[in-house]
């Protein structure tokens, strides 16, 4: 039997080959449409049972079997499988958009609606219908016909583009490697990079040092490499990533433009002024200007301690490193040094003391304590030997979610960190299914014959994919529309992760994730509180970053006219021009890497980390008033916030919990900006 159409149970990914993934598509694809064209064709009056069920039942099904395909194709990408997985995303891509403009099926939700029985159903599957009819209206359901060819064909094209944005990027990223014979140029470097990358050229039958552009590689020579020229050719390479400075064919620069004029044309069509208000149609913000006043207040609330952080950084180059013209491939490594400085410890010695055998319960410790369950090893089959898998269960024994943990970089996965679900919560023939998640990350490999050891930084970022992870596991809601992430405003999805990163700065948190890889000894309460001293240490420069990128972002979807001659790159340099404090050289391409809004669901939406880093740090203050671990605090945020998942607006669910809205306060405090 194909494994792909095995719903019994998790996926078998040991089982599943790049053969097997066109005919199950195929075949679910013809069992939707035959269902579709029956549910559309019937004269029966809907209800949820008889109409909305079935539907969800198949689109389930077809889910199923492509989510483990599109997960392999992140985390263990082959040239056989990538073929499969093109040749199935347009398909995919074209029963969804037909769905969407079905006219019959949108009458059908519109009759639902407008039933005895809507009355009778409940707030989700309410939610639910009320999601449906906008995303029909946004699907171009109410298009004439004659443009509804044309708007397939630019959804169809979009998809195709996207995941040819990702590719082209994992292969300029895979394509560069830089083998290292003379040891004097890795000065600086810590020893377990050195020995990774030594480790990594041995593998390739070489001797020396194998340096690549993936983070564990890449991070370490921008922070600690003393030889600048070493520095600048590392940075050159990230930062021109799939450009016109390397293989042609893996150029992004026409998929950008060609990615902005499909978004317009497809805004244009559906009635809306731009792509920024068409995204924002399903998002907390209600409009363009709305996300650019937050966008411009929280900048100018930012631009003078970034101003500041940036003078003392230069000061300090020019009198400490000699460093009289500081560049964008120094400004990371100047300013390790000056922290070191400053607080007198670096990442690499706070590194010693986050072994993932002590980071990993330490995590799950904070969970147990403030939402009262148990997390505990289980078996699954998984897709790379590293792959760990857990169960997460209540009190009682009860198992409430399931999640596999993908931990370290390798070739062939795409970079970053992220959260995406293997199965959703819902009730099924009676019964709840168990949901499940994929956390994947990209830190550095055990190496040596000890653990991984994590940066402070890492920890933050596993801590931020378990919140994900915790909104989809324990969601209490029994319909698949709106349960866990599902149906949750984009905006407000990045409130749970933000929201976990909190405890990372807590004593009593942290003293249970830590014990030096040699010593054994815990982290030292005074390395502790410099650490809390330097959390702050340039936030000014940090949330300018991020306010460039979401402006750059939201200007790009909005007010930009590719056909105006302007481009993706004079738009970000107009940007820059507004609110960076250090600008980088000609030669950078960030654009051309920023899969956040061409390949990753950002578009018009990349401003969101900091719309909900606000909601995160106001949720977290009530931790602060009442004791970080409280279990009574807890309880309330996983039945207010965690547990309705999409089933009310995101505004709600927070005002539930807080008891007012949300306010800039907390955030500007957390980061030393007040």
């Amino acid at each position: 039997m194909n494994p792909l159409l095995d719903f019994s149970a998790l996926p078998r990914f040991s089982q599943i080959k790049p053969e097997h993934v066109i005919p199950a598509v195929d075949q679910l694809l013809a069992e939707n449409k035959t269902l579709v064209d029956a549910l559309a064709a019937s004269a029966e009056a809907p209800t949820w049972a008889t109409f909305v069920q079935p539907m969800e039942d198949a689109n389930e099904r077809l889910s199923r079997a492509w989510g483990p395909v599109s997960h392999l194709n992140s985390v263990m990408n082959s040239a056989e499988l990538r073929a499969a997985y093109n040749d199935c995303l347009p398909k995919i891509t074209q029963h969804y958009a037909e769905m969407s403009q079905n006219l019959a099926l949108f009458a059908k939700f519109k009759a639902l609606k407008a039933s005895a029985g809507y009355v009778l159903l409940n707030p989700a599957q309410k939610k639910i219908i009320d999601n449906e009819l906008r995303s029909f209206r946004l699907g171009g359901a109410e298009l004439p016909e004659d443009q509804k060819p044309r708007f397939l064909e630019i959804q169809e094209a979009l998809a195709r583009q996207s995941a040819k944005f990702e590719e082209n990027l994992l292969d300029a990223t895979n394509a560069f490697s830089l083998l290292i014979t003379d040891a004097t140029d890795l000065a600086g470097l810590p020893d377990d990079v050195i020995q990774a990358a030594q480790e990594a050229a041995t593998r390739d039958g070489n001797s020396g040092w194998k340096f690549t552009l993936h983070a564990p590689s890449y991070m370490p020579i921008m922070q600690y490499a003393d030889k600048r020229s070493l520095r600048e050719r590392i940075y050159r390479a990230y930062v021109t990533r799939a450009s016109e400075f390397g293989t042609p064919e893996l150029d992004n620069t026409a998929l950008i433009d060609q990615i902005v004029r499909l978004r317009r044309e497809d805004a244009k069509m559906l009635g809306f002024n731009s792509y920024a208000e068409e995204s924002l149609a399903t998002k907390m913000a209600e409009t363009p200007q709305q996300v650019k006043d937050f966008l411009s207040e929280l900048g100018a609330r930012a631009k003078p301690y970034a101003e500041r952080d940036m003078q003392e950084l230069r000061a300090f180059a020019r009198d400490e490193l000699n460093l009289t013209d500081l560049q964008s491939w120094d400004a990371t490594y100047a300013s390790e040094k000056l922290r070191v400085a400053r607080y007198a410890f670096s990442d690499q010695e706070v590194k010693q003391y986050f072994p993932e055998s002590k980071v990993l319960p330490g995590m799950f410790r904070v969970v147990e304590t403030i939402y009262g369950l148990d997390i505990r090893p289980a078996h699954a089959d998984v897709w790379h030997a590293d792959v760990k898998f857990f169960d997460l269960r209540d009190r009682s024994g009860a198992l409430i979610g399931q999640f596999y943990l993908d931990l370290y970089a390798r070739e062939h996965k795409r970079g970053g960190a992220w959260m995406d679900d293997a199965l959703t919560r819902r009730r099924k023939d009676g019964a709840i299914q168990t949901p499940v998640a994929y956390l994947t990350c990209n830190f550095s490999a055990p190496v040596g014959g000890k653990p991984a050891l994590f940066t402070h930084d890492e920890v933050n970022t596993l801590f931020h994919e378990f919140g994900h992870g915790l909104h989809h596991l324990l969601t209490q809601i029994e319909d698949m529309g709106v349960s866990g992430i599902n149906g949750v405003e984009w905006d407000a999805v990045e409130l749970p992760s933000q929201f976990m990163e909190n405890f990372c700065w807590e004593w009593d948190v942290l003293k249970h994730l830590t014990e030096h890889v040699d010593t054994k000894a815990p982290l030292p309460r005074a390395l502790f509180d410099k650490m809390v001293a330097a959390k702050n240490f340039q936030s000014g420069l940090q949330t300018l970053r991020q306010i460039e990128f979401s402006l750059f972002d939201i200007r790009l979807h909005d007010d930009f006219d590719p056909a105006s001659g302007k481009t993706a790159l004079q738009l970000l340099q107009e940007v820059r021009a507004q609110v960076a404090v250090m600008l980088p050289p000609d030669y950078n391409r960030f654009p051309n890497n920023f899969s956040h809004i061409f390949a990753g669901g950002y578009a018009a939406g990349y401003y969101s980390y900091k719309w909900a880093e606000v909601l995160s740090a106001d949720a977290y203050s009530l931790f602060e008033e009442n004791g970080v671990l409280s279990a009574d605090v807890g309880h309330r945020f996983w039945s207010e916030i965690l547990g309705v998942g999409g089933s009310r607006p995101a505004l709600e669910s927070f005002v539930a919990f807080r008891g007012r809205e949300p306010s800039m306060d907390a955030l500007l405090r957390h980061n030393g900006m007040v």
